[in-house]
């Protein structure tokens, strides 16, 4: 599994040009999923994000966790993170999971989020047309893959 974390002021995501679903201070996430990804991965990535550090404590630090500030997060499923750009123009998407294995693992990516920091994560729609919006805060980017644990 792949992500891209993004602390943010506020981010919201229009899905299928219609229905709007909107979080405010915390994290906005991108998540990509591979074929050899499982709920080992999904345990270990959505304890590193729930336990990350990078909000500012009292003192202007990078100290506080998404739990620790009470912060939302947003989970959506991005398939591209996985893309492979070695040869030609045109991106392979070869390492992305198919739908019947990456779309179980999604939703149970936010049940498991949603357990960690006791609050509702608000996903996307998986397989759907998505335009996302964010305010980045600091800008605050940060990337973990599963298969770089160490």
């Amino acid at each position: 599994m792949r992500v891209v974390i993004q602390r943010v002021k506020k981010a919201a995501v229009i899905i299928d040009n219609s229905e709007s679903r909107d979080i405010g201070a915390g994290l906005l996430i991108f998540l990509g999923i591979e074929a050899a990804d499982n709920a080992e991965d999904i345990q270990w990535l959505s304890t590193k994000i729930s336990k990350l550090r990078i909000f500012d404590d009292k003192a202007s630090v990078m100290n506080e966790s998404v739990i620790d500030i009470k912060g939302d997060i947003m989970l959506i499923s991005q398939f591209t993170l996985h893309a492979k750009t070695k040869k030609g123009n045109r991106p392979s998407y070869i390492q992305s999971a198919a739908p019947g294995h990456s779309k179980p693992l999604y939703e149970q990516f936010i049940k498991q989020l949603s357990m960690l920091i006791n609050k509702e994560v608000i996903g996307g729609e998986f397989g759907a047309h998505m335009d996302v919006e964010l305010i980045n805060d600091g800008p605050v980017t940060i990337l973990i893959d599963t298969k770089n644990k160490e």
